[in-house]
């Protein structure tokens, strides 16, 4: 091995690994706290606007290969968009037993002069074809960090926090579709929380679990709780090893919980699982926790979403009793380690329970210093991997424009469809609620057919909460999955280190897409000292004309 590469890994090793200080720090910056009072609505919800819907089929005129459905969700009793509000930060739940019910909760600001929020809601009842927002569960309550989930008796679950008392969160119930909420109930909790239902039908089938970030939390330094009698109450505050948070959870067929997040401890992305926090009244066992290699971290004030994240980390698992069943795999948008690119939207699985996971994959192809963000990810039932995030590779105006993007993978992971673009450019920072972000994730489930994802943007010239069913016209996918070009070192000065597998032709760009004249050392070195200063682009074609392209720095 080269030994600049050597010690460029040592030192990247050294600096992550040296981490947990400023990963506290970082996880203590970024919270949510009631600063403004409530505002009603300026214009008392009477002057609207049309609704921003649309649809995209495959034609001879467009290019994307899936049928795409979006609705927005936040409307008045007509289907009018409400002028002056925002929405953001959706979660989005289905109805196993009937899935035309569908409930989508959000963080709603009744006025955008406050940052004062609610806890929003949407339902529908015809697969998302037409939506009834009835108004906020508890009104004048700020609340915020919504996250929705059914259980296996169609029971929806809306876990919402609020600052009083200071980071404590609350589930409310609902039994018929999302129409109307219980009273709801103590749930412990804290900032960033997530939850999830445990469908497995085993032991802990109908549990309820939730964890949070334990520097802003009701029982610091503990950050999780569980329910076993389906959120009539909620077990005292434990903690999970690792303390990972802004991360999110799933349980497996066997009924295995599994966290990944930030892990306040390592300073790294971790997936740390229990195989008994299903068995009632049981004193919950932690595996030790696996680092995942992302080849980033996480972002938080970032110039897409300046008062947020970038996104959070995602978990989710194969249960499809087929080749990859038990496969687990983390996504989460990251600024990379390895090149330096703002962000990426970046891929891992383990095929081992979650003791070793692959080398991260990228799964956006643009090789621009573009941002991809509030990367999202599910799996569905018959093990079809979905994945959607916010690009910024077309914005020619400085605005961070961007559209949302999807890809899918059918073999595990191990090859993804072509980035398919599906939806119009918008600009994120308009329509700020007197906050400068679009919240801090979206979400999104998967079934064996189509992908339904509550997400935010500002089609409508305003901050609104949408609803998409993503249906892929599945053929097979055409990302070359053995295509790989790694590059060093980044920057560069003299030489360029270039490997990969599969290649037949390298090329070299200028930041104008102008090819360079290249002058080898050996196969795999690159005589760059004839350069200029500034950003280049090393691409790799094989025989059939598939590509992979890297950029790099010239010192």
């Amino acid at each position: 091995m080269n030994a600049k590469k050597v010690i460029f890994i040592l030192l990247s090793s050294f600096i992550f690994q040296s981490l947990p200080a400023q990963v506290s720090r970082l996880s203590e910056s970024y919270h949510e706290e009631a600063s403004d009072p409530y505002l009603p609505n300026s214009h008392q919800n009477k002057k609207v606007s049309p609704a921003y819907n649309y649809r995209i089929t495959p034609n001879i005129y467009n290019t994307s290969s899936s049928i795409v459905f979006t609705q927005q969700v936040n409307v008045n009793a007509n289907g009018q968009n409400i002028l002056d509000d925002a929405a953001n930060e959706p979660s989005i739940a289905i109805n196993p037993l009937n899935k035309s019910e569908i409930v989508i909760g959000w963080r709603q600001f009744d006025n955008i002069s406050s940052n004062f929020r609610q806890a929003g809601w949407s339902y529908s009842s015809d697969s998302g074809q037409t939506w009834t927002f009835p108004g906020v569960i508890e009104p004048g309550v700020f609340r915020s960090d919504p996250v929705l989930d059914f259980d296996n008796d169609g029971n929806i679950y809306y876990n919402s926090l609020t600052n009083s008392p200071t980071f404590m969160t609350s589930v409310f119930k609902s039994t018929n579709g999302g129409t109307s909420w219980n009273s709801g109930v103590s749930a412990q909790g804290g900032d960033k929380q997530w939850m999830t239902v445990d469908r497995s039908s085993g032991t802990g089938t109908d549990n309820i679990y939730s964890f949070w970030s334990s520097s802003y939390s009701v029982c610091n330094p503990d950050h999780f709780t569980r329910s076993t009698n389906s959120a009539a109450s909620f077990e005292n505050c434990t903690s999970v090893d690792g303390d990972p948070f802004w991360g999110t959870m799933t349980v497996n067929n066997n009924g295995d919980l599994l966290i990944s997040g930030l892990s306040n401890l390592l300073g790294e992305i971790i997936c740390v699982q229990s195989s008994n926090a299903q068995t009632a009244g049981s004193t919950i066992v932690w595996n030790s926790p696996s680092i995942v290699d992302l080849d980033g971290y996480l972002v938080a004030g970032a110039n897409v979403n300046p008062g947020g994240l970038l996104g959070q980390i995602n978990i989710d698992v194969d249960r499809s009793g087929g080749a990859g069943n038990g496969n687990i795999y983390i996504l989460s948008p990251v600024q990379r380690t390895s090149n330096g690119d703002p962000a990426d939207i970046m891929f891992a699985r383990s095929t081992d329970g979650g003791i070793n996971f692959d080398a991260p994959v990228q799964i956006n192809d643009d090789s621009s210093f573009a941002s991809q963000w509030m990367g999202t990810m599910s799996v569905a039932p018959n093990g079809r991997i979905d994945i959607v995030w916010l690009d910024t590779k077309e914005d020619v105006t400085f605005t961070d424009s961007s559209a949302l993007y999807y890809s899918y993978s059918i073999d595990q992971g191990v090859s993804w469809s072509t980035d398919e673009k599906i939806s119009q450019l918008f600009n994120p920072h308009v329509g700020y609620p007197n906050q400068n972000k679009m919240g801090d994730y979206f979400h999104m489930i998967s079934d064996n057919t189509s992908a339904h994802l509550a997400w935010a943007n500002t089609l409508n010239g305003e901050q609104d909460v949408y609803y998409s069913r993503i249906t892929p016209q599945i053929t097979s996918v055409n990302k070359n999955p053995v295509l790989t070009l790694n590059i060093f070192p980044n920057p560069a000065d003299k030489l360029l280190y270039i490997s990969g597998d599969n290649f037949e032709k390298v090329w070299l760009t200028n930041s104008l897409g102008v090819k360079m004249s290249i002058i080898y050392i050996n196969q795999n070195t690159i005589d760059i000292s004839n350069l200029t200063a500034g950003m280049y682009f090393v691409t790799i074609s094989n025989t059939q004309s598939e590509k992979v392209t890297k950029k790099f720095i010239k010192k």
